[in-house]
């Protein structure tokens, strides 16, 4: 079974989901070498992720392996915050 191929619409997400991933991993001061052993995938795929080149969709055992090597909630792997918005908008 293959994984589908990403709509185009949702490039937009994909592209802050990879920001978040590469984000993370640099707060926790480590190489995509080190992510890649972490999550065992290849260190290639971790710069796909990042540089969202990635066409296919990720299976949700590397989403869930990510959050667990990086050790942050898999929320906050999806939280696409607009900083230009947090900055201006009062907190609720």
């Amino acid at each position: 079974m293959s994984i589908p191929k990403v709509d185009p619409k949702f490039y937009p997400l994909l592209i802050k989901f990879g920001l978040n991933v590469a984000y993370y991993r640099k707060l926790a001061d480590m190489t995509q070498e080190n992510l890649a052993e972490k999550t065992n995938l290849a260190r290639n795929t971790i710069s796909d992720i990042e540089r969202t080149s990635v066409v296919e969709g990720m299976s949700l055992n590397t989403i869930f392996c990510l959050s667990e090597a990086l050790d942050v909630p898999l929320k906050d792997l999806f939280d696409f915050r607009d900083i230009k918005k947090e900055k201006t908008q009062p907190l609720e």
